[in-house]
């Protein structure tokens, strides 16, 4: 068990399921207060029942600067202060460039990659102040692009250009920036694909290889959070044994 987590303050971003839940009950069970934040809230009331501490349930919808704040204010209201974000709230709608229906793109961007940078902007003075942690949840798919993916790999590949250019910024005041970047996890991201050639395809790749579960990504974040202030470990790299790409 982490026990360097006792009295930190964490919140967490599209937490209503998958990685951003299991991170929520992870950093609980490590000894830190949780702020859970997702549009979904009715799912964050049985995130609260589950969790070893004290959690905050927020309706949260990253893509709204206003929602953003609020949740940032909500968290240090509550809790007097904010130690750690995990930018985990995201959207994987796949699908071919030609003929695309450029609103799922708007809707990528806007959540995957504007919604984490809004989030950090909102988060920061309060990171800075105790020498907190952000945390990016990325993707393989912000390293290696590939046909069908291209707008969800921008915006991954964005994440992780962001947080590069953050971590140079801020490093030296004590804030620490962690990028993880998961491979095939068993998460409900397939089941937001509208094309349906690329829905099975997804579906069919998964089932074909043991996957990653949402917990062991949560387990990667609270291993990095974790870590004595001086550590700072900048980039994790997960996927499933018997994923190729």
């Amino acid at each position: 068990m982490n026990h360097d987590l006792a009295g930190k303050v964490a919140l967490v971003t599209g937490a209503s399921s998958g990685i951003g839940a299991a991170t929520a009950l992870a950093l609980s069970a490590g000894g830190a207060r949780v702020a859970a934040g997702a549009r979904r809230a009715d799912r964050l009331k049985a995130l609260a029942d589950q969790a070893r501490g004290e959690l905050l349930p927020l309706d949260l919808d990253v893509t709204d600067q206003e929602s953003v704040r609020a949740a940032v204010a909500a968290t240090v209201g509550h809790f007097g202060r904010l130690d750690v974000l995990v930018n985990n709230a995201g959207v994987m709608l796949s699908g071919p460039i030609e003929g695309a229906d450029t609103s799922e793109w708007v809707r990528m961007v806007e959540t995957n990659l504007l919604g984490s940078m809004y989030a950090v902007h909102a988060a920061l003075p309060h990171l800075l102040a105790s020498k907190g942690t952000v945390v990016q949840v990325s993707s393989t798919s912000g390293r290696i692009a590939s046909a069908g993916g291209g707008v969800y790999s921008a915006t991954k590949f964005g994440v992780t250009g962001f947080a590069e250019s953050l971590r140079q910024e801020v490093t030296t005041r004590g804030v620490r920036v962690v990028v993880v970047e998961p491979g095939f996890v068993a998460t409900e991201l397939i089941g937001h694909i509208t094309d349906p050639a690329r829905r099975a395809a997804a579906r069919e790749m998964g089932e074909a290889m043991r996957t990653l579960q949402p917990e062991d990504i949560a387990e990667a974040v609270v291993y990095a959070v974790g870590q004595p202030p001086h550590v700072a470990v900048n980039e994790l790299l997960i996927r499933p044994t018997d994923q190729t790409r």
